[in-house]
């Protein structure tokens, strides 16, 4: 599990000013989630998490280590649009990331390693509910499953942290609800620590433990650029049902 802490961070474009004086810290196993108006830093802020960006200014530690420069498989993320490859079975894309993690310069697996690393995704694919969907490829699939099976492109490279940009945003209601519950037993089980942006209120309060709003204090047109995006409020959530359900499960065992 994984704990992160923000100390005083700052992103800055040239002259304008994107977020300024952002702390808190994030106990482990969090799901927080991250809301605000269009434009406020929300996704920049996911990009320093994932070290896509570096803060003009201030820290952001993972386990009290400040945050490598580079991607590193530590951190998994999922986006709104499906992140997966067309041209490749649902198997596939998920054993790529194996592929590439450990066959070396060729990025391919051979014999027994192979064999291996196929059982070890499809255990993925079972997970969120597409084992039955192994061999098919992304266009037969809907909106649902690839975004599950992005899910599964995540997690199998055992991130400790995971960051969703809006991943539910194009679900049709009945899907997001689905996969709503199927990410809460996902988060559950691994003891990930998880950030998700989403414009959805109602969406940030189920999944999350803990919602945090960035928003511009300063809004007059020509304070625009010079002051930026800073934490409006930091409110923990109720616990969702479902959540509640899998601790009474894990107790019981």
């Amino acid at each position: 599990m994984t704990e992160v802490s923000v100390r005083n961070l700052w992103m800055e474009y040239g002259d304008q000013i994107v977020l300024e004086r952002i702390n808190f810290d994030v106990p482990a196993h969090s799901f927080v989630s991250l809301v605000g108006p269009s434009g406020c830093g929300k996704s920049t802020f996911l990009r320093l998490l994932l070290s896509q960006e570096k803060a003009t200014r201030g820290d952001i530690c993972i386990d009290g280590e400040p945050l490598l420069p580079n991607p590193e498989p530590d951190r998994g993320v999922v986006f709104q649009k499906y992140s997966v490859f067309p041209h490749l079975t649902a198997l596939e894309n998920v054993l790529i990331g194996l592929e590439f993690e450990r066959g070396g310069f060729s990025g391919r697996l051979h014999g027994r390693a192979k064999r291996n690393a196929k059982a070890e995704a499809m255990q993925y694919l079972e997970g969120v509910g597409l084992a039955d969907a192994a061999q098919k490829y992304p266009s037969s699939l809907s909106g649902g499953m690839q975004q599950r099976l992005a899910i599964a492109q995540a997690l199998i490279k055992k991130p400790r942290i995971l960051l969703l940009d809006e991943p539910f945003g194009a679900l049709d209601p009945g899907i997001r609800s689905e996969v709503h519950d199927l990410m809460l037993r996902l988060w559950w089980e691994t003891k990930m620590t998880v950030f998700m942006v989403t414009h959805d209120l109602r969406e940030a309060f189920y999944l999350g433990t803990r919602v945090i709003a960035f928003d511009r204090v300063r809004k007059r047109e020509e304070e625009l650029e010079r002051y930026g995006a800073t934490i409006a409020f930091d409110t923990p959530s109720d616990r969702a049902p479902f959540v509640t359900e899998l601790a009474a499960a894990d107790a019981a065992i």
